[in-house]
């Protein structure tokens, strides 16, 4: 071993034997790994959604949903609705124009769905290709309009996580998807895109109940 490599190791024991041992406490491993949500589930998922972009819209139950979607249209400049689940299709027919299948994506302008779970730690949505909306809906469009009620919220992803898997016990879904806000990049030079991967516009109506 050569001079200069021996004494630089020497100096390094030598530290190593004047230092205290170490000692940490050991980690409480059954203590909850997130601090407690504060506010009802639905305010805090509302709360934390809003915070990231996207829009919560509060109604009581069914009979709400086409008064609420019509003011949004309105407001928001909306057109080209697409929905391809047979229970929002039965509140629609007559009462709004829609789409019922993804053929013509150049006019996919808004998707309507439903979802698994409202994660309230989040603000997310966790959505499947277990629903008649598949993989595409919600990813499609520039808009997507999402149909929940509040007996789908929980508190934290890995409750939502655990739900899913009693759910569906015998054939898991392929697909799970946790949407957190609308989509958005900054990856070229820190500018902020919105739309980049999905869609710019995201709302949930949040039912008291719903179907």
């Amino acid at each position: 071993m050569n001079s200069s490599r021996a004494k630089i190791l020497n100096r390094l024991q030598e530290t190593q034997n004047k230092r205290d041992g170490q000692h940490l406490a050991r980690p409480d491993f059954k203590s909850p790994i997130y601090p407690s949500l504060d506010k009802n589930l639905v305010d805090c998922f509302q709360t934390n959604l809003e915070l990231i972009g996207g829009k919560v819209l509060r109604i009581e139950n069914l009979n709400a949903v086409i008064p609420e979607l019509k003011k949004l249209f309105e407001s928001e400049k909306l057109e080209h609705l697409v929905c391809l689940e047979p229970k929002i299709q039965d509140v629609l027919n007559g009462n709004m124009a829609y789409k019922n299948s993804l053929d013509d994506f150049e006019h996919v302008g808004v998707g309507i769905t439903t979802c698994e779970y409202l994660v309230a730690h989040l603000g997310s949505i966790l959505v499947s290709s277990a629903s008649r909306s598949g993989r595409r809906l919600n990813v499609f469009p520039e808009c997507h309009i999402v149909l929940a009620s509040k007996d789908q919220l929980v508190s934290f992803l890995d409750d939502a996580l655990t739900k899913i898997e009693t759910k569906y016990p015998d054939q898991f879904p392929s697909m799970i998807t946790n949407i957190t806000g609308p989509s958005r990049t900054a990856d070229i030079e820190k500018t902020l895109v919105m739309g980049m991967h999905g869609p710019k516009k995201l709302f949930v109506l949040l039912a008291d109940e719903l179907f």
